[in-house]
This record gives structure tokens, sequence and C-alpha cells, in this order.
């Protein structure tokens, strides 16, 4: 395969954009947190990864000020000759929330709950509450999708503390990872360092794709439907058939016992991995709205960037000054990429040993997920009173740290035994 070229570093532009104050409190939320369904804003930890050709041990550094997991750089990345291609990612976290954090705060909220939630809808949507300079997670759709009442209750009470069986999932993640990856911490100063590893590790997972035929924990960002959208594509794979060109996307679920995902799991599975095509062929279609990143996460382009990202950026091949300058980068590569495969791969594997239980290979269905995403922003953007689950999904209930708080069964006894 012929490597593509650098593009040549764009001149600055004239004008500078201000930085926006918020008026809340802020820190910073990772990608793999959102990766639960009853994900909402916690800590969590991801990381700025690197690979090679043979898989290589984890390495952590520690650092005494806010930092993010950065690889350690070859500065033969872009040229043919190399294999060390390498990935990175941003640990980081960001609360938006002024609302309660706990769980216990709703039975202390007693009868005024749906009150205050009407009142509040009202006045402030739920994305401009949440997700404002943030952008909605892919599993804000999938989550919205399993049950608009739950999303509901993380997003005005917290998220439900992690379940045994989501550590587990999220360990065999770090796993897999692990095998492609090398992990070192970087310091960064300023939000634009913070997008601009983002970027990086776009650029260089991307690398890795087309040198070594696969890539794990891709970020991904595009702009569908009128909203910003981001998330993080558990693995891509390009075909092993000369011919064929387009990668696939998969995704691996694990299961605490040995038997296949209901439905409900399986169509939910589903959506997340057409979410990730969606946002794939976007952007690779070089739909990347430049101005309106900028202005919606309150991002000034012309930023200087850290000493340690800009030197990282040099030693990788694609030199940048400014979080502009990688934004050009990333479109570059953009297009250089075909759409995705139009088949899709979930994968279901036994937490205990790991073993394959089952595979769902699929076919992408545009009129489906742009359905589901319409559904899922009514809620979020126009104030839609949330949806119940279905009555005959109320099975989900069984596993819902809301389910005695819950209107639809606070006053009857409707939560499955």
């Amino acid at each position: 395969m012929t490597e593509p070229r650098s593009p040549a570093q764009s001149p600055q532009s004239d004008k500078k954009e201000e930085e926006e104050v918020p008026n809340i409190p802020i820190e910073i939320v990772s990608d793999e947190e959102m990766a639960l369904i009853e994900a909402a804003f916690a800590a969590t930890r991801s990381s700025l990864s690197s690979s090679s050709s043979s898989p290589i041990s984890s390495v952590i550094y520690s650092s005494s000020s806010p930092s993010s997991l950065f690889s350690s750089l070859s500065p033969t990345h872009f040229q043919r000759t190399s294999r060390s291609i390498q990935s990175i990612t941003l640990l980081s976290k960001r609360r938006l929330s002024t609302e309660p954090g706990t769980v216990g705060d709703i039975e202390d909220a007693g009868g005024d709950f749906r009150t205050t939630q009407k009142r509040n809808r009202v006045t402030e949507s739920f994305l401009h509450r949440f997700r404002r300079k943030r952008g909605l997670y892919v599993t804000d759709i999938t989550s919205t999708e399993w049950c608009e009442k739950q999303m509901e209750f993380i997003l005005l009470f917290g998220k439900p503390k992690t379940s045994k069986a989501m550590k587990a999932g999220i360990a065999r993640h770090a796993v897999l990872e692990e095998q492609v990856v090398k992990r070192v911490e970087v310091q960064i100063r300023t939000i634009e360092d913070v997008w601009a590893l983002k970027f990086m590790n776009f650029i260089i997972g991307v690398n890795q794709l087309l040198f070594e035929g696969l890539t794990r924990e891709l970020p991904i960002l595009g702009f569908v439907d009128g909203v910003w959208m981001v998330g993080k594509i558990d693995e891509i794979r390009m075909p092993v058939i000369k011919t064929e060109k387009n990668p696939t996307l998969v995704d691996t679920k694990t299961r605490t016992q040995a038997t296949l995902p209901a439905e409900p799991q399986r169509r939910n599975g589903r959506l997340q991995l057409m979410c990730y095509k969606y946002l794939w062929d976007n952007i690779v279609a070089d739909n990347f709205p430049t101005r309106r990143f900028f202005d919606f996460f309150s991002l000034n382009p012309q930023c200087i960037l850290s000493e340690e990202i800009r030197g990282n950026t040099a030693k990788s091949g694609f030199p940048a000054e400014t979080l502009d300058d990688l934004v050009r980068y990333f479109r570059y590569t953009c297009c250089l990429l075909p759409p995705a495969h139009e088949q899709l791969l979930l994968r279901y594997e036994l937490q205990e040993d790991h073993s394959l239980l089952s595979e769902d290979q699929f076919i992408y269905d545009s009129d489906w997920l742009k359905d589901q995403i319409r559904c899922a922003l009514e809620f979020w953007m126009e104030g839609r009173e949330a949806k119940y689950t279905p009555e005959e999904e109320r099975w989900k209930c069984k596993f819902c740290q809301f389910a005695s708080v819950c209107p639809i069964n606070v006053n009857s006894a409707n939560v499955p035994s």
C-alpha cells in the first residue's frame, strides 16, 4: 500500500476565537466510562496508546498534574519501513451536572421528583444541560434506546455503582487493547490539548489499521442530524481478501453466563455498531464542519499545543503547532479511507474464560438507524417525556438500580421477581 503524504502545514487564521469560560465547575469525562449502558458522568480511566506489529506490554508512568496516557512515538511512523504504529487516547473526567450526584438523593426527592423534572425539561433540554460543549456519546443513544426513564434517572441523579459484571467487561476490553497497545502518561494544559490527543489517536490508529490490518479503541467524532456525536470503536479490521477494501467494524460483549443475549440486548448492540458506521462514513466523506466544531466545543483553533504534544506530532510525521493543524491532518486522513463494510460484527464472550459464545453478523440498516436516532433526539433535544421500557421488556427492571423509585413500579408490583 502506498503511504499517504502528510499535507502541508496550513497558515494560521487571522481571527482568533475567544475561549468561553464555563459558568459551572468542569472536570473531564473519559469516553470509556460512557461505554457503559448506565454511564452518564463519572470518573474513569482511559488511555493514550501505541502499538507495534507484535504484542507489547503496557507501560504507564505517573504524573503529578492532570494528564492523559500518551504513546512513546517513533520518528518513522508514517514511513513505509515503519511497523511501529501507535495509538493515542485520553484519560480524563468532566462533570457538567449541577444536580445531586448520588442515587440516594432520589429517595430524598420524594413526591416532588416528577414535578421537578417536568419543570427542568421546560426550561432547558437534556442535551444543553448535560452535554453542552461535549456532544452526545454513542452510548447516550444506546442507553436511551434501552430505557429512556433509566437514562433520565442517570442524568438527574448520577450513575449507579458499577456492577461486578460491568467491571469484568471493562477489564476484558483493557486486555484486548493491551494486545496491540502501549500506554504512557503525558501532561496536558488546555482543553485544546485534550482534543489534540483525540485527533492524534485517530490519525495514528488509522495508520495502524492500514499497515497492520487491525486497530482497537479508535475514537470517532461526527456531526450528524445537527448534533455532535462522539464514541470509541472497539475494533476495526481490514479485509483479508485483497480485492475488498472496506473495513469491518467489530464490538465484543462479555456475558456472565454461557447463554445467548436476549433480542433487546442484541438490538442494542447492533444500534451501537450502526452508529459507529454512520459516524465513520460521514467523516470519510469529508462531512466535518470545522468551524462548527471549534464553535460548539469553545475551542481556540490557533491555541499553541503543549511542547510535549508538538514534539510527538513531529516525531510521528505530522508536525502540528496548533489544534487547527491537527484538525487539517485529521480531515486529510479521513479522505484516504473508504466507507465501512455494510456487514457489521458483534462478538459475545464468556467472562469466565473468554471463550466465544456467539457471533452476530448483520447488515447495516440506514433507515432503522435514523429512526432510532430521531427518537433519541426527541428525548435529548425536544423535552419529550421519557418513555418507559415496553411491557414485554420489563425484565430489564430486575437489573435497574432505579427500579424501586421508578414511577412505573412505585405503586404497583410490576418489577419482575
